[in-house]
């Protein structure tokens, strides 16, 4: 018998593929409905839209052989993973027990937290999941495109739930996106989540084509050439505006104590690391996405036909994740650059960002340009100072925080006086 290939990825899974308990106007995923039910009939003989007993066990099985890592993380995700059920995780943990063979396992759980209760609560204390949160910080905002199925706001019962994770000492982060509603918000946003109590945040920007003008023919994500974007998508500089707004306020006095992913993300490049999210690797590719009756898709922005990369109950799963086509997949985001992206000063920073936002045509190029360009340029010139004062006072041996007092005094000093 040959020994399973081992590598190091991640993958999300949706055990309630598209289904959810909201219905967000900007949620990407809620088209996929009529793509994956389509009829057909999954190699298990699965349905569509829930994972079976028997598909959880053999993808937790699967996953765990197919890393050569000590720890190994299990990330849920949606639609809406609490419509799988409560018992659905507790067969998840039992089965992550039976399968672990001395390997350290753990659990991340995104949601939109309307069906956390207490039950949820105090499984996720006991079995120390990391939840993150989908909440837009500020109510108006929120409730603007955050609505239940109903048409009803939800920005209270989401504060609800995250008071019910503090009560129980339930680990939290929170996920906002960043839309035409609140890109020129970013202070106030930042001040709304850390007063709910979030120490991690992460920030998304919208971006997405009007269905109409998506070429669905071939089965690939291809905009047409003059597409226009929907109208809850961020402006182009609208994204830059908010995080570096962001940035200022974190930057006085929450070095070390509030962590917002893209900071810590541009600090690791600054120290010669890896970037910590996929918008700045150099490649991408390492973020795969398991729906519900097994298919494996090669990102969660990709689950269309022609990004599908097989099914784990006839194909291993890291022979999936290490196919050529996989590979093709990942190495596309470097190799399909504009001219003035490759000689961009930043490029080294974000190497042409996320390649689905690659939607803006420039005259004499082959491929097109990033359309969050000009916001990428503005966060990492705007950052770069203290990127690297923290970057030379963590090579001396110090910490992150301790540039903030200089920080301080440099702007006192420029003030007029």
């Amino acid at each position: 018998m040959k020994p399973t290939q081992q590598a190091r990825f991640h993958m999300m899974a949706k055990p309630a593929s598209y289904r959810c308990n909201l219905k967000c106007d900007y949620c990407f995923y809620l088209e996929k409905e009529t793509m994956l039910d389509n009829g057909e009939a999954t190699p298990a003989g699965m349905s569509s839209d829930r994972m079976s007993d028997g598909m959880l066990k053999r993808y937790v099985r699967d996953y765990i052989r197919s890393q050569d890592a000590d720890t190994i993380d299990f990330a849920w995700q949606g639609g809406e993973p609490t419509l799988a059920g409560l018992a659905f995780y507790e067969s998840v943990v039992k089965y992550q027990a039976q399968y672990a063979n001395g390997k350290t396992i753990t659990n991340s759980f995104q949601t939109n937290a309307i069906a956390i209760n207490r039950q949820w609560a105090a499984f996720f204390k006991q079995h120390n999941f990391l939840i993150g949160v989908s909440i837009d910080g500020v109510a108006e905002v929120h409730d603007q495109y955050r609505i239940s199925v109903n048409g009803r706001p939800t920005f209270e019962r989401v504060k609800q739930a995250i008071d019910l994770l503090k009560e129980y000492q339930v680990e939290f982060n929170t996920l906002t996106v960043i839309n035409d509603k609140n890109w020129h918000r970013g202070k106030e946003t930042y001040h709304a989540l850390k007063q709910l109590g979030a120490e991690f945040m992460q920030f998304i920007p919208i971006v997405e084509v009007e269905p109409s003008c998506q070429s669905a023919d071939s089965g690939h994500y291809t905009p047409t050439p003059t597409a226009t974007l929907a109208p809850f998508s961020v402006p182009a500089d609208g994204y830059g505006q908010f995080m570096t707004d962001v940035f200022d306020e974190w930057v006085k006095e929450d070095v070390g104590r509030i962590f917002v992913r893209m900071f810590d993300s541009i600090l690791a490049t600054w120290m010669g690391y890896p970037a910590s999210v996929c918008v700045q690797s150099k490649e991408c590719g390492q973020a795969m996405i398991l729906e519900a009756n097994g298919d494996m898709y090669s990102c969660d922005h990709y689950v269309y036909p022609a990004n599908k990369l097989g099914n784990i109950a006839t194909t291993n799963i890291a022979a999936l994740a290490t196919s050529k086509q996989q590979q093709r997949f990942g190495k596309a985001k470097h190799s399909k650059l504009t001219t003035q992206c490759q000689q961009c000063d930043v490029h080294a920073l974000c190497y042409g960002g996320c390649p689905k936002h690659r939607i803006t045509p420039i005259s004499g190029e082959k491929h097109k340009q990033n359309y969050l360009c000009s916001s990428y340029q503005r966060i990492f010139h705007h950052t770069a100072p203290a990127m690297h004062l923290m970057s030379q006072e963590i090579q001396r041996g110090g910490v992150a925080a301790s540039v903030m007092p200089i920080l301080k005094n440099l702007k006192h000093s420029e003030q007029p006086r």
